[in-house]
């Protein structure tokens, strides 16, 4: 990605703007998304326990997914424990507790709970290349588990920071979210990196829903070019 040229619609954005105005909007953005949803310390947890939230957590809802993860790690106590498990029983487990693709995830957790201990020491490992190896991690997973497990400044690129990243034109309507995580690294100081994931993921449970955005209500409308109307909802990918 270039920096120096100006973002136009040959860069797939459906409106003009330089890369410095773009940087600027990012900012002023970013700042009003702090304001509006505050976090008073960026949370650093169990990285193992963070990896399994984060399978868990795939096409699921966050209340039904913190209710089996509490559940998991009350009958399997630690990594030993789960990697011993029969694979049958954990798929056994997460079907009883309404977990959607129970059989693949119940592999998952087995399988990658064994791999971590056999070839990491019982460590998670805090390589995004490393971390992606492990059945059932993809990159946004993985930048989960840096995030939120290690504390590491990256940018996890869900559903609501894809959506929202899109709308606010700060990446073209239509590119992966992979690239969605390349235009927000440029754009954003590395410090606030982690702020924007929780940040964008608030906003769009509240505001800036998949259907039906609150335009009107939004803290950021006379940032979006959404809101003006230069992007139009059908291009967004």
């Amino acid at each position: 990605m270039k920096t120096n040229l100006q973002s136009s619609k040959s860069d797939g954005f459906t409106f003009n703007e330089s890369w410095e105005e773009k940087k600027k909007r990012a900012q002023e953005i970013v700042k009003k998304l702090i304001e509006t949803y505050p976090r008073e310390k960026i949370l650093i947890g169990n990285p193992y326990k963070t990896l399994i939230h984060c399978i868990i957590s795939q096409r699921m809802r966050d209340e039904v997914t913190y209710k089996v993860w509490r559940e998991l790690f009350k009958k399997y106590k630690n990594i030993e424990t789960i990697a011993n498990t029969p694979i049958e029983e954990m798929q056994e487990f997460l079907r009883k507790n309404g977990v959607g693709l129970w059989k693949t995830k119940g592999e998952w957790i087995v399988r990658a709970s064994q791999i971590i201990l056999e070839e990491y020491g019982g460590k998670v490992p805090d390589k995004i290349e490393e971390l992606m190896k492990l059945p059932g991690i993809g990159r946004k997973c993985a930048n989960i588990v840096l995030a939120y497990g290690f504390g590491k400044q990256t940018i996890p690129v869900d559903t609501h920071v894809n959506r929202i990243s899109k709308r606010l034109g700060l990446a073209p309507p239509k590119v992966s979210p992979e690239k969605v995580e390349e235009y927000l690294k440029q754009l954003i100081p590395k410090d606030l990196w982690i702020y924007v994931n929780h940040a964008m993921v608030d906003h769009g449970k509240r505001i800036c829903k998949p259907i039906n955005p609150k335009c009107t209500e939004c803290p950021l409308q006379d940032l979006c070019p959404y809101a003006k109307g230069q992007i139009d909802k059908r291009e967004i990918r």
